[in-house]
């Protein structure tokens, strides 16, 4: 469709009944505008005659499963409705050209060279990624140009780099491939596009959650081949939202925080004679924990309690979630808070104690939320040390919650999402 009788459709309501499906009913109005303002720009960009696709790539939260997956361990990741939308065309010239909103166009060739180190850490990197592993899986590749834009977060933990990966190979999956990739396929080649050719080591869960949509379950037993299983549960027939807010503070220097909660965890494992703690039980670390204070510290031992603990806490709270068990998932999610602040310890970073902004939203939650205990759950989100904090929310609740964490960390600090069911897909 032509994009002049694309923006018609749009204004006449010819895909309401889409967006009511993606992003609610209450939201229409408002993705109408969105879309048509998106056509309008690719119109002006690269012609007005093209004939478009629309495409939609949500972000995703981590569910549960904090710094499980370094250990090959489990994770549960949802997809959130804050997306990356996409107008896109084939062009036939051999070369993907990708413009987004407030930022340079890029144009890379889509038959790529090997990764250029000199090119790591820009978006060019990951077009030229997507497009290497698709020839490397044997799939078609074509030139196309495309307009983007996002409202998934930066900066609060909704991973818009991921989706942005994911989007590029959902457009040269419908334009080239016929749709028949699979979505956990994308996300294998937006993790190598990322990996391989943007010089980013990373994990599968952002891409695979991004590309499944709802809840997902993943298994990282074995890292070259991780089992994704997507988990059929309504959080917003449940009563439900997600609120993420982000506490602002200072990024900077954290790297070694980061740093240190794999390797702890692995000079654990190593002590037993593994590579990774996936495997190892509770009774085995106390065993052995007045020797391993000595070689390794407490410190790694409370993170190596927290991993095992953690990864049981996920398989049983997918369990909860497969049965509609909303009471059990929050427990789960309860004592996921509470073991990253006890033993994880990346609540916040010893470098900087006076500047503790996910200790204070914690405890904001727990006054904010106190008398729903019952009906609601808290915990860090994410990597931890600085950033944001993640809370179920039963949504009579939502607005005082909402106003209550903003009056401390200011206006539009608290993102009140819903878990999407949809992952990344052709609007039309």
């Amino acid at each position: 469709m032509q994009t002049k009788e694309l923006i018609a459709l749009i204004e006449n309501g010819g895909l309401d009944s889409r967006f009511a499906a993606l992003y609610g009913e209450s939201a229409v109005a408002a993705q109408r505008e969105r879309y048509t303002d998106a056509v309008r720009e690719f119109s002006s960009l690269f012609g007005a005659d093209r004939e478009v696709r629309l495409f939609s790539v949500p972000g995703r939260s981590e569910i549960s499963g904090n710094h499980t997956d370094h250990n090959r361990g489990c994770v549960i990741a949802a997809a959130v409705d804050l997306d990356i939308i996409a107008v896109a065309s084939a062009n036939g010239d051999g070369r993907v050209t990708v413009k987004s909103k407030g930022f340079p166009a890029d144009t890379v060739d889509c038959h790529p060279g090997e990764p250029d180190e000199k090119l790591f850490y820009t978006s060019g990197s990951l077009l030229s990624g997507v497009c290497a592993g698709f020839e490397k899986r044997g799939y078609r590749v074509g030139g196309y140009d495309a307009y983007t834009t996002s409202n998934v977060l930066k900066g609060s933990g909704i991973s818009s780099s991921a989706a942005f990966e994911v989007m590029i190979g959902t457009v040269m999956n419908h334009l080239y491939n016929d749709a028949v990739i699979t979505a956990p396929v994308i996300a294998e080649i937006a993790q190598y596009a990322e990996n391989v050719y943007f010089g980013k080591p990373s994990g599968l869960m952002d891409q695979t959650a991004c590309a499944v949509g709802g809840f997902s379950f993943i298994d990282f037993a074995d890292p070259k081949a991780a089992k994704i299983e997507k988990l059929g549960f309504d959080l917003s027939r449940a009563g439900y939202s997600l609120c993420i807010t982000n506490t602002g503070g200072n990024h900077a220097d954290l790297n070694d925080d980061y740093a240190s909660v794999p390797a702890e965890m692995k000079a654990v494992a190593e002590e037993f004679g593994r590579g990774v703690l996936r495997g190892l039980t509770v009774k085995e670390l106390l065993a052995r924990a007045g020797e391993l204070r000595e070689k390794v510290g407490d410190r790694a031992i409370l993170r190596a309690f927290h991993f095992i603990r953690e990864n049981e806490r996920v398989m049983g709270q997918a369990e909860a979630l497969k049965r509609g068990d909303i009471g059990s998932f929050l427990r789960g999610v309860r004592a996921s808070g509470e073991s990253s602040f006890m033993y994880l310890q990346n609540v916040y970073t010893t470098k900087n104690v006076r500047e503790q902004g996910l200790s204070l939203a914690l405890a904001v939650t727990d006054y904010a939320l106190s008398g729903t205990e019952r009906t609601s759950a808290w915990r860090v989100h994410g990597g931890g040390f600085a950033g944001t904090v993640q809370a179920f929310v039963p949504d009579e609740n939502v607005d005082g919650y909402k106003s209550g964490m903003e009056a401390v960390f200011g206006a539009g600090s608290c993102a009140v999402l819903k878990v999407r069911p949809e992952g990344c897909t052709a609007v039309l």
